[in-house]
């Protein structure tokens, strides 16, 4: 990836609707199957033990630990399912050798949390190859004809929408003005979801402020460590600012910034950084200290994590079809609220 930094006016800014939302995760079925499987359509029922290969970008990353666990959660409820969780890291051949290494294994099925998009049309051909069904969690994927895999996961739209929308109420309520602010949108930029939640957060900004600040993107790997480096920079590049307001793609990315604007010796006063995630936004609110991460959307992946295989294991059990599309609730929290709502503190 290459990464850079760029400023973005608000003209530039389409404001763009949310897709109309599945809450709580139900399901939304197309009614129709076929014998393809890399599709999601009918290829149970399957009696005794399954076993269900569970790809995962990012392994390590506490949102999808959580988000392994929760399909583990889904799979003992059943009681005769194994779930084979890999660690992809962010390389693309290793996650393409892992679904081959699945298909070796004749595992079941095979839900894939991919490192990157481009690689989606040969993981799915190599699922429809074999024989096995395979469906995208979190970050969508399409075969070389543009058919989108099965899909559990957040509507990023609406997600961006919501942290910008909290943004501009606590930009309001500090009474800054677009002179002495700038907004940091910190992102993987070739990342689609990413793309919706950053485009979301500004449109759901820009509606709410009139003649709001200049947006500087911050291209990371959506890692804490490439945030807080790559935003040293900036912050540098822009010493004349007085306040900040902060978002980005994940709690990796925001939580980067605000921490280098911190280090740089910005006060958290000056600082408004609403995270997406709320996993590591609550560290600083569960010490007690003063932070510029002053909000966070918190997302659960153990949610993701069970509807996922929930989808998987009524396919193989049952025979039925994959929803296209299962689309997790998501809702703001803060320091006041964080524990009551269930946020995990990493």
């Amino acid at each position: 990836m290459n990464s850079h930094t760029a400023t973005r006016s608000w003209k530039r800014i389409a404001l763009v609707g949310a897709a109309a939302a599945v809450l709580a995760l139900t399901a939304c079925t197309s009614g129709m199957e076929s014998s393809d499987t890399s599709t999601g359509a009918a290829a149970g029922p399957k009696d005794g033990p399954l076993t269900i290969a569970f790809l995962q970008k990012q392994g390590d990353q506490q949102y999808f630990i959580d988000e392994a666990n929760g399909a583990k959660e889904a799979a003992k409820a059943d009681g005769d399912i194994s779930i084979n969780v890999v660690d992809l890291g962010t390389d693309s051949n290793k996650a393409i050798s892992e679904v081959e290494a699945a298909i070796a294994q004749k595992v079941d099925g095979i839900i894939i949390v991919v490192p990157d998009q481009q690689i989606g049309p040969q993981v799915m051909q190599l699922a429809k190859e074999a024989g096995i069904p395979i469906m995208a969690a979190d970050d969508t994927i399409e075969d070389a004809s543009g058919t989108a895999a099965p899909f559990s996961g957040f509507d990023g739209t609406s997600m961006g929408e919501k942290v910008g929308a909290e943004a501009a109420r606590l930009y309001t309520e500090a009474g800054w003005t677009a002179a002495d602010t700038r907004i940091l949108s910190a992102y993987k930029e070739d990342l689609s979801v990413c793309t919706q939640r950053v485009d979301g957060a500004a449109s759901a900004f820009a509606e709410a402020v009139a003649d709001g600040p200049e947006i500087i993107d911050i291209g990371t790997d959506n890692s804490a460590t490439d945030a807080q480096d790559k935003a040293g920079a900036v912050i540098t590049a822009n010493a004349g600012v007085k306040n900040w307001v902060v978002w980005g793609c994940n709690d990796e990315s925001e939580t980067g910034v605000v921490t280098a604007l911190q280090n740089s010796g910005v006060s958290p006063n000056n600082i408004v950084g609403v995270g997406l995630g709320a996993y590591l936004t609550c560290k600083d609110w569960n010490a007690g200290q003063e932070t510029g991460n002053k909000s966070a959307l918190f997302i659960s992946g153990v949610e993701v994590g069970k509807a996922a295989a929930t989808s998987m294991i009524d396919l193989l059990r049952n025979g039925t079809a994959l929803p296209p599309v299962s689309i997790a609730n998501t809702e703001i929290v803060d320091a006041t609220n964080w524990e009551a709502k269930g946020v995990v503190c990493t």
